[in-house]
């Protein structure tokens, strides 16, 4: 196939055969893996261009480069972390893994593939993370693609290992020593008000905890219980970290917060209710789940536009109540473009510094990267009237981050004759 990327876009013809087909797929996938290793190069030139500015501009050298990740993150609509995760990468593939970018830069690499590679030799010095691109990853003599090009994700990752610990044994046991800072739990939502619950441990206790679970599940099984396997390791586990085994007749003092409008509470309306740190369920389900527990009932009241109703202070930081309830109006998710990060500061949009007022309309809930960054050398931000935040990178740039809509009411459904004319109308526009 020779077609130039705007003919690539364009898709392939009609009545193309099965074989031409894999070749446009084929094809495709070659470009992604180029483009990504152009957008790579493009994020190095952007940090080196801000920090030869900031340079000029007087900022300490430990702040250079303050607000690139940043600005990477909301250029690829991304939250700030995995913002910051692209542009590191990026440096290291531009700068220690010559040959690996080199096979991105022809289609043969993806970034996820480099990742991978970046990862598993983040411990070695540079000299030996560049003999293990070398040996991966280097087209042969007559410009044959490695092998690894054909690997799948694991085989990769084992074979960067294996290299590492024969190349510098000492760091990665170091590095599998340090691991263990790293150890966390994370809660992520699922479909059909459920979530995925996940815990980062040593690998002795990752096996042990599975362990217990996987030996309550054949002895309730052994005992006759009717429930699968997977149902009895997860009723165990969180019988056994919210201590609601054992405790008959006694309700969970757990917390979750779980807000509504007062119709959606007196059953007197559907609209969805909110789970902080989930996101919107059924309001059924959400009744039901407060007679599950011992409920604590806080009134947040809204205006007629949907939005909650604001607060505010004379304090530069926000009083506990306030932080709360911008966290609760923000959905418990920062506010930055892209990113679904937990909040973990209230932020004054308009700076304190510059006049900015604590007040519920001049907060905002952010991730630690989303406050950091707003704080770098040309950014500005600023609140909307309809409730949004706009912010201005430096290079001019902007991103608009639109109000919380959650207690809006939801619009009635389409009836099937407007999607009919809706589809129309259309078809009508692409075919003009």
């Amino acid at each position: 196939m020779n077609e130039t990327i705007d003919q690539l876009l364009t898709g392939p013809p009609l009545g193309a055969s099965e074989s031409e087909l894999v070749d446009w797929i084929t094809r495709l996938e070659e470009v992604k893996c180029i483009a990504e290793a152009v957008q790579a190069e493009a994020a190095v030139r952007l940090e080196d261009a801000v920090r030869a500015r900031q340079a000029e501009a007087g900022v300490p050298a430990r702040k250079l480069g303050e607000g690139v990740a940043s600005q990477v993150a909301l250029a690829r609509r991304v939250s700030p972390a995995k913002g910051a995760s692209a542009l590191g990468l990026a440096k290291v593939l531009v700068a220690e893994m010559p040959h690996t970018y080199a096979l991105m830069k022809i289609g043969l690499f993806s970034q996820w593939q480099a990742t991978i590679l970046a990862r598993e030799t983040a411990c070695l010095s540079v000299e030996d993370r560049r003999v293990i691109d070398y040996q991966l990853c280097a087209l042969g003599d007559d410009g044959q693609a490695p092998k690894v090009v054909a690997m799948g994700l694991r085989q990769l990752e084992n074979a960067a290992k294996k290299l590492a610990i024969t190349l510098d044994q000492e760091s990665v046991v170091n590095r599998a020593a340090n691991a263990e800072r790293d150890r966390r739990v994370s809660v992520r939502p699922a479909p059909d008000t459920m979530t995925w619950l996940g815990a980062l441990l040593p690998v002795k206790d990752g096996v042990a905890v599975y362990a217990a679970l996987d030996q309550a599940a054949k002895a309730a099984q052994a005992a006759g219980d009717e429930r699968t396997r997977g149902q009895v390791m997860a009723d165990t586990l969180v019988d056994r970290v919210t201590g609601r085994a054992g405790t008959e007749g006694m309700k969970p003092r757990i917390e979750v917060k779980i807000v509504m409008t007062a119709d959606t509470l007196t059953n007197e309306s559907d609209q969805p209710a909110m789970v902080e740190g989930y996101g919107p369920v059924l309001a059924g389900w959400a009744r039901e789940a407060l007679s599950d527990a011992e409920v604590f009932v806080r009134r947040l009241f809204t205006d007629p536009a949907g939005q909650l109703v604001a607060m505010e202070s004379r304090s530069r930081k926000a009083p506990d109540g306030l932080a709360e309830f911008i966290t609760t109006r923000d959905g418990g998710i920062c506010r930055t473009v892209g990113c679904d990060a937990p909040i973990r500061n209230i932020d004054h949009v308009e700076r304190h510094a510059d006049g900015g007022e604590t007040r519920a309309e001049n907060l905002q809930g952010l991730c630690e990267r989303g406050n950091q960054a707003k704080e770098a050398l040309g950014w500005q931000t600023r609140p909307g009237p309809d409730g949004s935040i706009i912010t201005i990178t430096p290079t001019g740039h902007t991103y608009i981050s639109p109000p919380p809509d959650t207690w809006k009411p939801d619009p009635p459904p389409l009836s099937r004759a407007e999607l009919v004319l809706r589809d129309v109308l259309v078809d009508h526009t692409l075919v003009a």
